[in-house]
């Protein structure tokens, strides 16, 4: 196999859009745009990755840290002038390049696989990927001779009126033979309505020196969709939605309203998971077998145990074990983890906390900076009381221990194993092991009082 590169196209500001976020950074599920495109030619076995930034060239290159080497556009000067920034890396090696926009999210691997092995088949100088488009409006078009050769591309704006016809249309990818490309990139001219270097060009030239040229359609045209402005974001917002959403159900995850539920395409889900209406799975979340989620449940960057059951509830960064209860209305806040069969009910927030196998915080509870042991019970309205105003301590609640309603916890403390804190108590110095601590002031009952006051309010 000859060597493969990619060069992605990522340096235009993209002015409709409208914001002050680089295009190419709008996240569709999820995700930027560019990452979803170069997550893809990463599947392609490449000896070089290149990314052509301008504006917001340090933002992009926080997002794809090591996955690309970068090269900057200073003008805009066109996708050829674009790729013709790569040349000091480039231009000397031997191989085939593809060619890809920054703002086309839904492209897939496998397309991009297909092109290059059609490409290799033709023996091509230059391949295009093409689709065909029920409406090509703003699309460059594909003009083929009398025998279906490819003749050249004419950009819309640059195109006749038998021409603006053609439904086949220049989905901005290409593969090229590496040399080929650099050298005709020397002979691209500026000769055009808007002034620029148009790397389409290229197969012009190429063309003109008796290359072969050659085009590959996919079947699916919305596969190439250009996100150039906010309605073409929502676009392929809702088909990666689709396509994710059916690519889990084929795999046996139920989804109950699909259209309702939201699903990163990062994401790993097993099989026989559930998932209510009203989700959002974000990042690298992994849900494993007989899971059920929902409905109206958030879950970011985290990993879900087999079986557990999570409802109308947020959690993000942590870990959550097998058979574990949370929710309705909890939220697990990030560096959590819940070992198996751990129940955190409603209106209980947990942060940066560690629960032991089967141990238990019900309902209106506050855990944060905590370790709590196995089998421990946590009363209504406790509170791990952490900061200090300046800085954040640990409570250790270990096995076994009781935490009765409506107690506070003044870190650093530590409640020993086995060990009785009575409800209503305020505890600011260890509990040992196996011990009953009560912390609040003794009970007095003032006999008849009530009625003196009401008395008084008579008056």
């Amino acid at each position: 196999m000859t060597n493969r590169f990619a060069v992605v196209l990522a340096a235009g500001q993209g002015t409709r859009m409208k914001s002050k976020l680089y295009k190419v950074l709008h996240p569709v599920c999820g995700k930027p745009m560019v990452q979803h495109v170069v997550d893809q030619l990463n599947k392609l076995d490449l000896e070089e990755l290149i990314t052509v930034v301008g504006f917001g060239a340090e933002k992009v290159q926080d997002q794809l840290g090591e996955d690309s080497h970068y090269v900057v556009q200073e003008e805009q000067l066109g996708t050829g002038h674009a790729v013709l920034q790569a040349k000091d890396i480039l231009a000397h090696k031997e191989g085939t390049t593809v060619v890809v926009c920054g703002d086309t999210p839904l492209l897939t691997g496998e397309t991009l696989q297909q092109l290059l092995d059609h490409h290799d088949r033709k023996g091509a100088k230059a391949t295009i990927l093409t689709a065909h488009a029920e409406d090509p409006s703003g699309y460059g078009r594909v003009v083929r001779s009398s025998d279906g050769q490819v003749e050249r591309i004419v950009e819309h704006k640059d195109a006749d009126e038998q021409e603006r016809a053609i439904k086949e249309i220049n989905t901005g990818t290409y593969c090229f033979d590496n040399a080929s490309l650099f050298a005709a990139l020397e002979n691209v001219s500026n000769d055009n309505v808007q002034g620029e270097y148009y790397l389409p060009d290229v197969i012009e030239i190429l063309k003109a020196g008796n290359e072969t040229i050659d085009a590959y359609q996919t079947d699916t045209f919305s596969e190439t969709l250009g996100v150039n402005d906010r309605v073409a974001l929502a676009q392929a917002e809702t088909l990666m939605k689709k396509r994710t959403n059916e690519q889990h159900m084929r795999n046996g995850v139920s989804l109950i309203d699909p259209e309702n539920t939201y699903i990163s395409p990062d994401a790993k889900i097993g099989q026989d998971v559930v998932i209510k209406p009203g989700c959002v799975i974000e990042g690298q979340t992994v849900i494993e077998n007989d899971a059920i989620i929902g409905p109206h449940t958030t879950l970011t960057n985290c990993e879900v145990g087999e079986a557990a059951v999570i409802r109308q509830s947020v959690a993000s960064d942590s870990k959550i074990g097998k058979r574990v209860q949370i929710g309705p209305f909890a939220h697990i806040r990030p560096n959590s983890d819940l070992g198996d069969e751990v129940k955190i009910g409603n209106f209980v927030e947990v942060k940066k906390a560690t629960f032991g196998d089967g141990s238990k915080a019900s309902h209106l509870s506050y855990i944060g900076d905590a370790e709590v042991g196995t089998g421990v019970n946590i009363g209504c309205g406790t509170i791990t009381v952490n900061y200090d105003g300046q800085n954040k301590h640990l409570t250790t609640i270990e096995d076994d221990a009781f935490i009765g309603c409506n107690s506070n916890l003044i870190a650093p403390v530590k409640v020993g194993k086995g060990a009785y804190v009575a409800a209503g108590s305020t505890i600011n110095e260890d509990v040992p092991a196996e011990a009953l601590s009560i912390a609040r002031s003794r009970q007095t009952n003032k006999e008849g009082y009530a009625s003196k006051i009401k008395n008084i309010k008579k008056d």
